[in-house]
């Protein structure tokens, strides 16, 4: 099957959760800057979920850039991907109107950790489909950031229990440390 539905749709989605967000974000009923203060938490979350899903689709894109087909597989493996990113809104807003609580911040592990595991598994379902010997298997390699980002994201989790502002800065250092592009796919489909 062509790849160009599946790239579309996911766009689609990605762009359909940005705008839940933002919308998210309630104007005051006051001029003054003091009317602002109670939304820096709802604005911080959001600006973090904003650059999560920015991540996702920058790295999504890149995939299918070494992708050549795909098959049912894909469709549902994608379908399970964008699902825990649906929810982030959900998260993103639930954490950012409670101040970053406790529970609140462990569901928002819980959501990153579970996309984390999803788009590992489209990479697998891909490269099953693809081959072990393919332009995207080589490119992707034994993904060392996407299983580190796995393991933070399961410690932040937990540690959300005691220190959630702790937990939050552990969601700020995958974000940083996805925020650079991740070129092994550019630079297996130029070589």
């Amino acid at each position: 099957m062509n790849k160009g539905r599946l790239e579309a749709f996911s766009d689609g989605v990605m762009a359909i959760i940005i705008t839940i967000m933002v919308l998210e974000l309630k104007v005051p009923h006051d001029t003054t800057f003091a009317a602002l203060q109670p939304l820096i938490p709802v604005f911080l979350s959001y600006v973090l979920s904003f650059v999560y899903i920015g991540i996702y689709w920058n790295n999504h894109h890149h995939l299918f850039q070494a992708v050549q087909q795909v098959n049912g597989k894909v469709l549902w493996a994608n379908l399970h991907l964008l699902f825990w990113l649906s929810l982030l809104p959900f998260v993103t807003g639930w954490a950012g109107e409670n101040n970053f609580a406790t529970v609140p911040v462990a569901c928002y592990g819980v959501v990153l950790f579970c996309a984390a595991i999803a788009y590992f598994i489209l990479t697998r379902v891909l490269i099953s489909h693809h081959g072990q010997d393919s332009t995207l298997a080589v490119a992707l390699g034994s993904d060392f950031k996407g299983k580190v980002s796995v393991v933070i994201y399961a410690l932040a989790m937990l540690l959300a229990f005691a220190v959630p502002w702790l937990a939050s800065l552990l969601y700020v250092a995958v974000a940083v440390l996805w925020l650079i592009p991740d070129r092994r796919i550019e630079r297996a489909l130029t070589s």
